[in-house]
């Protein structure tokens, strides 16, 4: 079972104030709920040996790297959302990089989308994925798909580890990844798994 888990990275996606806060720009209606179970899910993942992989979106304070539908939220003179350095680019409370971690920063939904973690990832041995944060519809469910077009032997999504706007968004996106062969234990039935 330890051997496993350290072919297995968890990624921890957009798990950032302008993200979760409740007067944050880009709010996911249910992304301040799970950040208990995030944690939850990162302190496992240590405990097992697991890569740690916290995939955060920073741009550029002008928006030149945002998506083209995106770059009316970042006019002259004001701070759009999680541009690098600002507060709303960080991490939530709870949830903290530590040595033997990774920070991985995209600029579109999927963390493989004109990044290097593919490479990455597949340097270090990872072959599996754990996924948790926010949104399910957008980078959960880009990255989940992209891993599985990558070929990662096993793709996992923690059910109560993720979140959308509504909880009918989330359920019908989890369904979508479940029939493409995806896995989505809840927190409790992941920490007691062995695969």
């Amino acid at each position: 079972m330890a051997n496993k888990w350290k072919h297995t990275a968890l990624l921890v996606i957009d798990m950032q104030h302008d993200f979760v806060d409740v007067d944050g720009p880009m709010l996911v209606s249910g992304g301040k709920a799970i950040v208990p179970n995030v944690i939850k899910a990162v302190q496992i993942a240590r405990q097992r040996g697991m890569l740690v992989v916290w995939v955060v979106r920073e741009h550029d304070p002008l928006g030149r790297d945002v998506e083209l539908f995106r770059r009316h939220l970042y006019p002259a003179g004001k701070v759009g959302p999680t541009v690098k350095g600002q507060f709303g680019a960080e991490l939530v409370h709870g949830l903290v990089i530590q040595e033997g971690d990774y920070k991985l920063v995209k600029t579109r939904f999927s963390a493989f989308f004109a990044t290097h973690l593919d490479s990455f990832l597949k340097g270090a041995g990872i072959d599996s994925l754990v996924v948790t944060g926010v949104q399910t519809p957008n980078c959960i469910r880009q990255t989940v798909f992209d891993g599985v077009a990558l070929d990662y032997k096993s793709v996992t999504v923690v059910l109560d580890a993720t979140a959308a706007a509504t909880p009918e968004v989330h359920a019908a996106n989890i369904l979508d990844m479940k029939n493409i062969g995806v896995a989505t234990p809840t927190l409790q039935e992941w920490c007691e798994s062995d695969d």
